[in-house]
């Protein structure tokens, strides 16, 4: 597996988001590596935050900053012409660039340029480092685990470090495995598993999660959703080049329609785990759903608990917030474990 070395601590960028779903990079940073985060920088007048001190580049600079991550993930991964000035103020004030998006950084002439008379480094962890066989279906010893979702940016990532943490709590070796960029950055190894050639996605996946000890669980960072029109396509390879042991259904409460495509409603969360079971059984018959993750960050507590039991008990199996935790959580992680 390629292992990343980035330079850190990081300015986070949230460019000219507008909703915190678009800055999920920098949230997911700020969460699971805030200890290598100085403060964020945004475009006048984005009220977006991450909590963090809002700096220039060149006040982090000074707190000892060495890269500017741009922690946003606009539809298409490209880099906006709106965000070039800033991006250069950043590598003027020493600061290298750090980038998940589709968009090469050195793909941008101004940036390339600049960066060349600077001495300045453009990192794209999304650039390739290897390449991959296509998906072979064998077994692997080692058990896995795979989050999935009615949707995208819902809290998949969140939903694996949660369990990996957890686990390790409990003295069973896992590790976390990162299929995007924000869990890339965050673990400094992994595979950007949407810029691998369509092909060769389940073999990346396969390398991602090789021969383990009998005991050692691989939690993967699912991506997109079966459901969705765009991105199903990297989510069942990821399902079947992962033969999951275990999955754990990810949802959003409140979310009735895709994100971005409100003209597509999503599925009912037993639809969703039996359509997702059915299509795991191709590669691991065995495969069974532990339970369903719900981000209730838009509700109160009494009304999450209240959505909570009330899935558990039309499903028939443990429903969790894994950031509220609790008793519910550790529900989850013990059924997560069984067998």
């Amino acid at each position: 597996m390629s292992i990343l070395s980035l330079p850190q601590p990081y300015l986070l960028f949230l460019g000219d988001a507008v909703d915190e779903r678009d800055a999920k990079t920098a949230m997911g940073l700020r969460d699971w590596a805030g200890d290598r985060c100085v403060g964020e920088f945004a475009l006048p007048g984005v009220t977006v935050t991450t909590g963090l001190p809002r700096l220039t580049p060149a006040a982090a600079r000074a707190r000892g900053a060495q890269a500017l991550v741009i922690g946003v993930a606009p539809a298409g991964g490209i880099v906006q012409p709106s965000w070039i000035p800033a991006l250069l103020d950043a590598l003027r004030a020493g600061l290298d660039l750090v980038s998940g998006m589709h968009t090469r950084l050195d793909d941008v002439p101004v940036l390339r340029s600049a960066a060349l008379e600077l001495g300045r480094r453009l990192i794209d962890v999304r650039k390739p480092r290897q390449t991959f066989p296509v998906g072979t279906g064998r077994r692997r010893s080692g058990r896995r685990l795979l989050t999935v979702g009615t949707d995208c940016a819902l809290g998949k990532k969140y939903t694996a470090l949660g369990l990996v943490r957890a686990f390790e709590q409990r003295g069973v070796s896992a590790t976390f495995r990162a299929t995007g960029q924000t869990g890339v950055m965050i673990s400094g190894s992994g595979v950007v598993i949407d810029s691998v050639v369509a092909d060769f996605i389940a073999g990346a996946a396969e390398a991602l999660t090789p021969d383990a000890a009998a005991d050692h669980w691989d939690v993967v960072e699912g991506q997109g959703s079966l459901f969705h029109p765009a991105y199903s396509g990297v989510s069942l390879g990821l399902l079947h080049g992962t033969q999951p042991d275990v999955i754990v259904m990810c949802h959003e409460a409140g979310r009735k329609s895709v994100h971005g495509l409100p003209d597509f409603d999503l599925p009912g969360l037993r639809e969703a785990i039996d359509v997702t079971l059915t299509l795991a059984r191709r590669t691991n018959p065995g495969v069974r759903c532990a339970g369903v993750s719900l981000n209730t960050v838009t509700l109160s507590v009494e009304a999450a608990n209240a959505l909570l039991e009330q899935h558990s008990i039309e499903l028939g199996m443990p429903c969790a917030d894994p950031i509220r935790g609790g008793a519910r959580f550790d529900e989850l992680v013990t059924e997560c474990l069984r067998g």
